[in-house]
C-alpha cells in the first residue's frame, strides 16, 4: 500500500430525488453563457428537456453541442473542442454517458488554442482548467463525472488512450435517478459491469490506499447487491439509485488509486474493433481476475466480508475469495454480457496485435498486483477468442 496518497473530488455533488433541480442555481451563479453537451441518443430519449428547462429558468443563454461521437477518436474530440472554442461560453453542462462527459472535460481544459488534444496524448499535464463544468451522468457505470480521465481512440495506433489530468475533475456533479430510469438493459448491464471493474480493480491495485479502499469497497458492495435488480426490474428505483451512487464512488476510487490489467488489456478491443468500453472491460474482467486471484486472495476475502451482509464468517480466505470470483462471473452471465470476441470478428490472427497493443498500456499494467508478461497477455486474450 502506498505511503502517501491523495483524494481529489468534484467541488460539489448533488444527489437524491429531485437533485436535478440544482441545475438552476448552479448555472445562475456560475454562467453567462453555457455550452450544453449531449449526444443524439440523449436528445432523442428526452433526457435533455429537464436540464434545459432549469437553465432557461435561470435565465442563462446556452449553446447546444450535440454532434458528438460515441467512443470518439482524438481527432473527433478535437473537432468538438474547436466548435466549443468558437461558442464563447464560460460554463459547461454535460448530460450523457462517458463519451459525452469525457469530450466535455477535454473542452474544459482546452478552451484556448495553446494546446490540442493530440498534444495531451504524450503530455496530459500540459493543459489547465479554463472553464468550470457540471456533469449529469445518464448511465450508472463510467464514473466519468468523478475522474480526471478522458478516453479517446488513436486511429493510427488502433488503441484507446486515457488522458489523465487532475484539471479535468468536474466542478459540479448531479446524480439523479430520473436520468437513468429509462436506460436500456443492455446499456445498464455493460456500464454497470464497467463500474464493477472500476471498484474491484482499484481495490486490488498496487496503488490502493485507505482513501481508494473506502470508495472502492462501498461501490463494490452496492454493485454486487443492486446491479441485477437495476437491470432487470423497471420498478427498482432504489437499486438504480444505488448503482448511480456506486458508479460515482468507483470513479472516485479511480482518482485515488487506479485501474489495472482489465482496463489495460481492454483498450485495444475498443481502439481497433470498436467494442464499447463497458463491454470490452466486462469481457476481460473474469479472465484477468482469475489470473490475479492467487495474489489478491486476501483482498477478495475482505470484499466478501463487505458485500455479504449476513455472510458465513467461518469460511476460509480461499473460500471467500472463490465466492467473490464466482459471484462476479455469475453476474456477467446473468446480464448476458458477451464472454467471447468471436461475435466482434476478432480471431487468433489478431493475437500479435492485441498482445503488443495491450502491453503498451504500462500506465495501468504497473498497477496490477500480479505482473503481466506478454505471454500472460497472450493467454488471457486466447481465453476470450
Amino acid at each position: 500500500m502506498l505511503e502517501q496518497y491523495t483524494l481529489k473530488m468534484p467541488h460539489a455533488v448533488y444527489a437524491g430525488k429531485g437533485a436535478l433541480a440544482n441545475v438552476k442555481d448552479i448555472t445562475a451563479q456560475n454562467a453567462k453563457k453555457i455550452a450544453v453537451f449531449a449526444d443524439q441518443g440523449i436528445i432523442g430519449a428526452g433526457l435533455l428537456e429537464a436540464p434545459l428547462n432549469y437553465i432557461k429558468e435561470a435565465g442563462v443563454a446556452y449553446e447546444l453541442i450535440s454532434d458528438l461521437a460515441a467512443e470518439p477518436t482524438c481527432d473527433q474530440a478535437q473537432d468538438v473542442v474547436d466548435e466549443f472554442r468558437n461558442k464563447g461560453c464560460d460554463f459547461i453542462v454535460a448530460v450523457g454517458g462517458g463519451s459525452v462527459m469525457d469530450t466535455a472535460k477535454l473542452c474544459s481544459i482546452l478552451a484556448t488554442d495553446e494546446y490540442q488534444v493530440r498534444d495531451l496524448l504524450d503530455n496530459p499535464k500540459l493543459a489547465k482548467k479554463c472553464v468550470k463544468s457540471l456533469m449529469i451522468p445518464t448511465t450508472a457505470g463510467t464514473g466519468a463525472e468523478a475522474t480526471p480521465n478522458a478516453i479517446v481512440a488513436v486511429p493510427e495506433k488502433e488503441l484507446k488512450v486515457g488522458i489523465v489530468n487532475d484539471e479535468m475533475i468536474p466542478d459540479y456533479v448531479i446524480l439523479d435517478g430520473e436520468m437513468i430510469k429509462k436506460l436500456p438493459r443492455k446499456i445498464a448491464a455493460s456500464t454497470g459491469i464497467d463500474a464493477m471493474a472500476h471498484a474491484i480493480e482499484c481495490f486490488t491495485s498496487n496503488k490502493a490506499n485507505p482513501f481508494s479502499d473506502t470508495f472502492a469497497l462501498k461501490a463494490f458492495d452496492l454493485i454486487i447487491n443492486n446491479i441485477e435488480a437495476a437491470c432487470d426490474d423497471k420498478t427498482a428505483d432504489d437499486a438504480r439509485n444505488n448503482m448511480l451512487i456506486a458508479a460515482f464512488y468507483a470513479g472516485v476510487a479511480i482518482t485515488a488509486s487506479g485501474t489495472t490489467a482489465v482496463h489495460a488489456l481492454s483498450y485495444p478491443l475498443g481502439g481497433k474493433y470498436h467494442i464499447p468500453h463497458g463491454v470490452s472491460n466486462a469481457i476481460m474482467l473474469a479472465p484477468v481476475m482469475k489470473f490475479n486471484e492467487p495474489v489478491v486472495r486476501e483482498k477478495f476475502a475482505a470484499a466478501y466480508d463487505r458485500v455479504n451482509h449476513n455472510g458465513d464468517a467461518s469460511l476460509s480466505v480461499e473460500e471467500k475469495s472463490a465466492w467473490v470470483l464466482d459471484r462476479m462471473c455469475s453476474i456477467i452471465k446473468h446480464l448476458d454480457i458477451p464472454t467471447s470476441l468471436k461475435e466482434y470478428g476478432v480471431s487468433k490472427d489478431d493475437l500479435d496485435f492485441l498482445v503488443t497493443a495491450g502491453m503498451d498500456v504500462q500506465r495501468l499494467l504497473v498497477n496490477n498486483m500480479r505482473k503481466v508478461t506478454a505471454e500472460d497477455a497472450r493467454a488471457l486474450y486466447l481465453e476470450i477468442l
